[in-house]
């Protein structure tokens, strides 16, 4: 039973992307348009690129950026969201500073960066934490400002400190809302990390796929594209390894009440 279970999850995976590839594949084997070339032309050069010595050139010096960025902003998000949400002045006086650089775009940030940062990989992770960080603040805030105002006065009145009251009744109660700003962060960061690279930089998956539509060699800036998207579904598919594994317990019980109810 457990093997179909299994037999049936990957075919719901991988149905429609196998359905979709396989598309793709007919409808373009025998094109002759420029810009859209056939597949298998695509797929020859992303074995001869990715799978050589541009992996270690390009893909892993932005998997570095992309990860190291996202580790600053999830630091940065839950430090400053833990406390706003458990200071009320706090939140109050900071929050039209906040507002306002929230509404910036990270794109438009791009030159100021490099001005202020130069053109190394620090201004890349910049640009990349510039925009992850908003959803990871925002949801620890919302996720600590839920927390079970009961809890909170039991605990107060049982003398439990503040730290072992963050530790073992905020966090894990906002846990939930931080997870789910940390997978918006990973997807944000995904994005910025390519922008990023398409300013002065001179490796990464942007740069190159930038170049390669700069120079017309078009298969392999498809097979650029192609491969960011395989990144990002990897990414997705590890964060939710990780996410059931740290918060086996809220989804179990979520699981439980539909059930039930």
């Amino acid at each position: 039973m457990n093997i179909l279970n299994f037999l049936r999850r990957v075919l719901y995976a991988l149905g429609l992307p196998a359905a979709l590839v396989a598309l793709w594949w007919v409808t373009s084997v025998n094109s002759t348009s420029y810009y859209f070339p056939p597949l298998p032309d695509v797929l020859d050069q992303f074995g001869r690129l990715w799978l050589a010595g541009r992996f270690a050139d390009d893909v892993v010096p932005s998997l570095v950026r992309l990860l190291t960025g996202f580790l600053v902003s999830a630091v940065i998000g839950v430090a400053l969201g833990v406390a706003l949400g458990l200071t009320d002045v706090l939140r109050r006086g900071a929050e039209p500073v906040l507002e306002f650089l929230r509404a910036l775009p990270p794109t438009v940030l791009v030159p100021v960066i490099a001005i202020v940062a130069g053109i190394g990989d620090g201004a890349k992770i910049l640009v990349i934490v510039s925009g992850c960080v908003w959803p990871v603040l925002l949801n620890t805030v919302e996720g600590v400002r839920a927390a079970d105002d009961v809890m909170i006065d039991t605990c107060r009145t049982y003398g439990i400190t503040r730290g072992a009251r963050l530790r073992h009744m905020v966090l894990p109660a906002a846990a939930p809302q931080i997870a789910a700003g940390l997978r918006q962060a990973l997807s944000i960061g995904l994005i910025l990390m390519v922008i990023g690279e398409m300013f002065a930089a001179t490796n990464g998956l942007g740069f190159s796929i930038v170049q390669f539509q700069r120079t017309f060699a078009i298969p392999q800036m498809w097979s650029g594209i192609i491969l960011l998207g395989l990144i990002g579904f990897a990414l997705s598919a590890l964060f939710t390894v990780v996410e059931k594994r740290v918060l086996g317990w809220y989804l179990g019980l979520r699981e439980s009440q539909k059930r039930n109810g």
